[in-house]
């Protein structure tokens, strides 16, 4: 875990710039609201505001993100007036809160966009039951969102808007279907009942910070797509909150709510969510947990006892969202690292299609979208594959053959990048072998996509052509996917 953070690569430092401009965006947004003669309860709404349009807002184009944030009020301030208007009605606030949970999950059908106006809808809803919101409180909390999203803005588009030199990223499509058939509204479906049993099983643990389950049970489901992800993911919060409460028993709790070392220290905390995420939720709830601790403590209710109730909720929270998944139409690990390791295939098949025109001397064909794409696709097959993976994991076959599939994959992602790179130069050769090495390639992925066999032909080993020694280097590698992928009796890898 400590390698995970410490010694991850951060190309170009983008995590850094990431989590210092999350820093300033949230310390503007206080700020501000202060200027503006905000309460407490106002600030920290402001700085939680903030947070997630820093956060939660992915759109592939500055454009879009830009789009997005403006959307936010608009999905947000709706849910926080029924919030409000409902706080002494707990039957239909409850319901209410379900009803933005499955609509909030089910969104994400609608790509990135729908994904942040989705957990900015459950947020600002969460974020009433934390504060306690009632409507005479309205107008202020509606200042402090405006303010804060303004202010977020600013510095993202405004005075460090990075991303404007940088390539969009390519954003792989969620999986398809229709009804029942497709990930997110199953996903809804399941989000809404583990959060109806947190929501009953942590009023009994608590009825003042009942709503703690049910936000872990909802992040436990946010970026997660199968059962084994999910399961791993509640695993994990569970872990970085227990480890985030021991550091607020020595941390926050002795600070006694201050303002200028809670300050300090939320900052730094901030830092850490957006820093870690990226590479290790285990350490980002360690932060959040961290966070959450401080903020009661300027709250003045910080105490060892809030810390354990905290723990507490997180494990029903964590429940609910296993039992979910498990029983309630569940998703298979099967099923969803197939279909990303089908895509990532695919997606060789097109970077090995684009490149042969390339090389071929057609001016117009560039394979380097593809390459970004194969990436963005390989993450997601390293996150479906990592509950196969998990230390945890008693099934020791399983194990070794998907950290097999995950090597050849990377194998399969280093030639092409090494032949994209090649077939760039406008001086590369055009030899006639090129053309025989990509279609031999180009049938490999179709071969491995349509479950039958590979056959690869012995390379050159005197070749001095790059761009060959590539494609040989990917037709073997596609060649030994074959069997890892299968097991004796023909089913994919994670069936096995």
């Amino acid at each position: 875990m400590l390698k995970r953070v410490f010694v991850a690569p951060d190309p170009g430092r983008t995590r850094l710039r990431f989590a210092t401009r999350a820093v300033l965006g949230i310390a503007l947004a206080v700020a501000v609201c202060g200027l503006a003669g905000h309460s407490l309860t106002g600030a920290v709404t402001g700085g939680l505001a903030a947070l997630l349009a820093l956060f939660t807002v992915t759109d592939a184009t500055v454009r879009g993100q830009a789009v997005t944030t403006a959307l936010l009020p608009a999905v947000g301030l709706p849910v926080l007036t029924a919030a409000a208007g409902l706080h002494d009605h707990p039957v239909a606030r409850d319901l209410t809160f379900l009803a933005v949970v499955g609509a909030g999950v089910y969104a994400r059908r609608w790509g990135p966009r729908g994904h942040s106006l989705g957990v900015f809808a459950f947020m600002t809803f969460f974020v009433a039951q934390f504060l306690h919101a009632t409507t005479d409180q309205l107008p202020e909390v509606y200042a402090a969102v405006l303010l804060s999203v303004l202010a977020a803005a600013v510095v993202r588009f405004g005075l460090w808007c990075y991303e404007r030199r940088l390539p969009p990223p390519a954003v792989p499509a969620p999986p398809g279907g229709t009804g029942l058939a497709r990930v997110t509204t199953r996903q809804a479906v399941q989000a809404t009942a583990g959060a109806g049993f947190a929501l009953l099983v942590g009023q009994l643990v608590s009825g003042q910070r009942w709503y703690w389950a049910v936000g872990a049970t909802w992040w436990i489901f946010v970026n997660t797509t199968s059962r084994g992800e999910t399961l791993v993911r509640g695993f994990r919060r569970l872990l970085g909150t227990v480890i985030g409460i021991a550091l607020g028993l020595l941390v926050a709790l002795p600070v006694h709510g201050d303002p200028t070392v809670t300050a300090v220290l939320a900052a730094v905390c901030v830092f850490g969510i957006f820093y870690t995420a990226a590479v290790s939720y285990t350490w980002m709830m360690l932060w959040v947990t961290l966070l959450a601790g401080l903020l009661y403590g300027l709250l003045g209710v910080l105490g060892p006892g809030l810390l354990a109730l905290r723990l507490a909720e997180t494990g029903v929270g964590a429940l609910g969202a296993a039992l979910a998944v498990i029983f309630v139409l569940p998703v298979t690990t099967h099923s969803i690292t197939d279909a990303w390791i089908q895509r990532a295939l695919r997606c060789v098949h097109a970077c090995t299609a684009e490149t042969a025109l390339r090389l071929a001397g057609a001016a117009d064909a560039d394979p380097a979208p593809r390459v970004a794409e194969l990436e963005q696709l390989l993450a997601r097959v390293r996150l479906s594959v990592a509950p196969l993976v998990h230390p945890l994991n008693p099934m020791l076959g399983r194990k070794r053959r998907a950290r097999h599939v995950l090597a050849l994959l990377d194998d399969c992602a280093r030639e092409i990048r090494g032949l994209v790179a090649v077939a760039a130069d406008p001086e590369a050769s055009h030899d006639a072998r090129l053309a025989a090495a990509c279609h031999r390639v180009q049938a490999a992925v179709e071969a491995l996509t349509d479950g039958g066999d590979v056959s690869v032909q012995p390379g050159d080993a005197a070749t001095t052509e790059p761009a060959l020694a590539h494609l040989h280097g990917l037709e073997q590698a596609l060649s030994e996917l074959a069997r890892p992928l299968r097991t004796p009796s023909g089913s994919p890898l994670v069936g096995a």
